[in-house]
């Protein structure tokens, strides 16, 4: 299917999702968000694809958030049911998603960059939520992850006055992985690949129970992820027999998803 505001290319089990609006700092409009969502639906039923990988066109930005301009000219804030590009609201997806945050990730973009799994950020990208320098707020998510990726006090630094953090910084501070040497993309491809290594079920579990479990008493998580719906898949599958098999044949697994 051909997209207007965005690309998907896949490469084996990998789906790599592009934002394509550089001339509008890759800014997400209405149609650019139903896509989005509809890209990540696919992904997220296709039994073939593994992992996806979400950037952005051009080399000056990830995504710089909500159309302002579209916005401005009366067009509101209106995201899909999904959330900020089909994605920010998106909790029953076990997939993981990496960010190769390529430029400007600023409101809205930000915060799709921080409900993906993993972040590599290029050296020169910038991250904020300046939603209060608009009068508005980060109703995306960010209000809710960024303290439980880096902690109330940091967050609240970020939050309360919408300033600006290098890639570095938020290395340091815990919501990126890692800062990209050369090629963001090529660096992100290196995560999908260690991903890709294990158990496509066994990632989905570990997910799914490390979310899930967010909200729960420790003892309590421990012993309800048993009945978690990709637990159940995973402890049920082929994968779960064939991972041990083929470390006592001393082989690399042949992970079937299943």
């Amino acid at each position: 299917m051909t997209w207007t505001y965005a690309t998907v290319e896949r490469e084996g089990p990998l789906t790599i999702v592009t934002i394509n609006r550089p001339e509008a700092h890759n800014a997400l409009n209405a149609q650019a968000h139903i896509e989005l969502e509809a890209i990540f639906d696919a992904f997220a039923e296709d039994d073939s694809q593994w992992v996806a990988i979400l950037t952005g066109a051009g080399e000056k930005a990830f995504c710089a958030g909500h159309d302002l301009k579209q916005q401005a000219a009366g067009g509101g804030l209106t995201t899909p049911p999904k959330g900020f590009g089909g994605l920010t609201a998106r909790f029953d997806c076990p997939k993981p998603v990496i960010a190769a945050v390529n430029g400007v990730a600023m409101g809205g973009g930000f915060e799709l960059a921080l409900a993906c799994d993993l972040l590599v950020a290029d050296s020169r990208a910038v991250f904020a939520l300046p939603e209060v320098r608009v009068g508005l707020a980060a109703l995306a998510g960010g209000l809710q992850r960024l303290p439980q990726q880096i902690g109330l006090k940091q967050a609240m630094g970020m939050l309360l006055t919408g300033r600006r953090v290098s890639a570095t910084e938020g290395l340091a501070l815990g919501f990126v992985n890692e800062v990209a040497q050369g090629d963001v993309l090529t660096a992100a491809r290196g995560w999908a690949a260690q991903l890709l290594e294990c158990g496509p079920l066994s990632v989905r579990a570990t997910k799914e129970s490390v979310l899930r479990s967010l909200s729960l008493p420790l003892a309590e998580a421990m012993a309800a992820q048993w009945d978690f719906p990709a637990m159940q898949t995973l402890l049920s599958s082929e994968d779960a027999v064939e991972g041990p098999l083929a470390f006592t044949q001393k082989r690399k697994p042949a992970w079937q998803g299943r």
